[in-house]
């Protein structure tokens, strides 16, 4: 991925950036004089250290404007934090202090350091000479923007003073150079300096490197030390008591930055008279379901006598929302990182915004029956509601309480749904209600009963807005093509419940086809 050395006597080097075309003028926090430089658009280098101090040309990384905005936006993202700005500027970078600055060359100029996305030298942020790193787009997906954007934080991260991260099994015995993390999903971790191009959250690490298991790197700790620049100046209180800052609960975003395992951001909310409460904290992200989310969100509600009310800590998402109902009088909401089952709370850093509604909400009640039909079960519902609504999903678990999956979306006019579960024991339903002022509700939760009766080999949700659910009794190949016969998508599926993410398909018909046990079955799927 990289290469670190040690710092040497260095010459003065002379880096002169060209333009070759057009891209967005973008930084982070441009009052900041620390300066990490994004250089998508070529550059000559002139360096003693790289080539044997040969000059030679970067070509520009022919990225999309939409791609190195989210490159952007997930690099400031990691960076938040810190006094520090991101900027694709290379004016802003110009201005910067020598000794407090970097460029990041972006490039598909990969030949004369094969292997590797990207090199670097360790320390070189405060050399003073504009020693450049780099990161080889056209080895990164290539040009996927996701990898791009972990690489150039990795690679600044070594010019800052990191080394790699490694993982240990228990014995004390390297597993992997560089720690891939663990888990999957929104809360599917991996450190920065490691490996963390195939997991949705990545974040700085208080961890072993490949010198031992018992050498830990404290990322934060040399970040803020090493570089001439520390934390961001804190933006809330931590504290409840009076100097909490006053909330307005509404849909203007209340926006705030996470800075350290130790920070807390406390609200203080007034409500004149008993109400519905509905409030949404939201990590950054580039995407839905939390992409490039950093922070982790987590969320305690203190009443007027500072007693804790709830805490909010979802397992499985990064975002927190509260729907609940709360008698008149003062209370206390305070925002920080929570760590889960993959990571903890020392890297769980990052900024969030705060949306809600108070007062009588719009969805009154959400009524959810169900009964067993042979091998199918009939769900049968009633919503009462002064707004329509937007969409209906309904979801199952096999336990009730925790870990349900999406089974279908469809349109807030329908009232029911008929499923045939391939699970022989109970299975428990419910309904995620969202009206169009995006307003959401969950009904009550059902349990019925499976039988032994076998169907198809597949149940599949033939009319669907972004996911095609595939509910499968056995482990099974897919092929999804559009009405040309052209192959859009293809993968693999295991025994239960299954998504295809169509998100990115236009509206129309598509064919679907499942494979298992040299048995075929085929589905028209209508994207609505």
């Amino acid at each position: 991925m990289k290469k670190t050395a040690t710092p040497f006597i260095l010459l003065l080097a002379l880096l002169v950036s060209f333009n070759v075309y057009s891209l967005p003028m973008l930084s982070s926090l441009s009052t900041a004089s620390a300066t990490i430089f994004l250089d998508f658009d070529g550059h000559n280098v002139n360096s003693a250290l790289w080539q044997g101090g040969t000059p030679f040309t970067c070509a520009p990384s022919v990225m999309t404007d939409a791609q190195i905005t989210e490159v952007f936006n997930r690099v400031s993202e990691d960076y938040r934090p810190f006094n520090i700005n991101i900027t694709t500027d290379s004016s802003a970078f110009l201005a910067a202090p020598l000794n407090k600055r970097i460029r990041v060359v972006v490039t598909p100029t990969s030949a004369w350091y094969p292997g590797v996305g990207g090199v670097s030298y360790v320390g070189s942020f405060t050399w003073g000479d504009d020693t450049p790193c780099f990161v080889f787009c056209d080895k990164l997906g290539p040009n996927s923007a996701k990898m791009v954007a972990e690489c150039c934080s990795h690679e600044s991260g070594h010019t800052v003073g990191l080394s790699h991260q490694s993982k240990y099994d228990g014995s004390c015995n390297l597993t992997a150079t560089y720690n891939d993390g663990s888990g999957s999903g929104q809360v599917g971790w991996a450190p920065i300096m490691g490996n963390s191009y195939y997991k949705n959250m990545s974040g700085w690490n208080n961890g072993p490197t490949p010198y031992g298991c018992t050498v830990v790197q404290d990322n934060l700790s040399i970040i803020t030390s090493q570089n001439g620049f520390t934390y961001r100046t804190d933006d809330y209180t931590d504290s409840i008591k009076s100097t909490a800052t006053a909330l307005t609960i509404s849909a203007t975003p209340v926006n705030g930055i996470i800075t350290s395992s130790t920070d807390k951001d406390a609200f203080k909310i007034t409500l004149a008279a008993n109400s519905n409460f509905h409030i949404e904290v939201n990590p950054f992200s580039i995407n839905t379901n939390n992409q490039g989310a950093n922070l982790d969100v987590k969320v305690s509600i203190y009443n007027a006598s500072k007693i804790l009310v709830n805490t909010y800590d979802p397992i499985d998402k990064m975002n927190v929302v509260i729907d609940t109902v709360l008698n008149a009088g003062n209370y206390y909401m305070v925002v920080e990182g929570g760590g889960n089952t993959n990571v903890s709370d020392y890297g769980s850093l990052g900024s969030y915004s705060i949306t809600g509604l108070q007062g009588i909400l719009p969805i009154h009640e959400v009524k959810l029956t169900g009964r067993v039909d042979k091998n199918k079960h009939q769900l049968n519902w009633n919503i009462i509601s002064d707004d329509p609504i937007k969409s209906i999903t309904v979801e199952s678990s096999l336990t009730g309480s925790n870990n349900f999956i999406e089974i279908n979306t469809i349109s807030g006019i329908d009232n029911s749904f008929v499923y045939a579960p391939f699970q022989h024991n109970e299975i428990f339903y419910r309904l995620k209600v969202i009206s169009v002022l995006n307003q959401t509700v969950y009904s009550n939760t059902i349990a019925l009963k499976a039988n032994s009766k076998t169907g198809p080999l597949f149940n599949v949700s033939t009319f669907v807005r972004n996911q095609i659910t595939v509910n499968a009794s056995d482990n099974y190949q897919y092929y999804l093509s559009n009405t040309n016969g052209n192959i859009i998508a293809q993968g693999n599926g295991k025994q239960g419940f299954n998504q295809v993410n169509i998100n990115q398909q236009p509206a129309g018909m598509y064919i679907l086809q499942l494979i298992s046990n040299n048995e075929k079955q085929t589905e028209r799927i209508i994207k609505q």
